[in-house]
């Protein structure tokens, strides 16, 4: 059984990308088309996204994302999608690669 011992410490909505900023200073970003019900949302109703222990919700769209998901590559009902993610940890934000 694998435990997530990150947290989602922010969620915003940016340049058509969803960008997750987690408590270990790690970032997820996917692009909003790589999710069915989020590609046709309006920028207010991506803009509300609510944070729980375990993922991520747009009330307006009726849709969640699991944080384990999204760390895999899952952007909800497409999968397989990994490489168009971003994952960014501190070193990279400083440069280091």
């Amino acid at each position: 059984m694998s435990t997530l011992v990150d947290s989602a410490r922010t969620a915003v909505f940016r340049d058509g990308q969803i960008i997750v900023s987690m408590a270990s200073g790690a970032e997820i970003r996917f692009s909003v088309g790589e999710n069915p019900r989020l590609a046709h949302g309006t920028e207010e109703q991506l803009n509300h996204i609510e944070i729980s222990p375990c993922g991520i919700h747009w009330p307006e769209l009726d849709e969640d994302l699991s944080l384990q998901g999204l760390l895999r590559g899952d952007y909800g009902q497409r999968r397989g999608q990994r490489e168009t993610a971003s994952l960014i940890d501190d070193q990279q934000d400083t440069g280091k690669q």
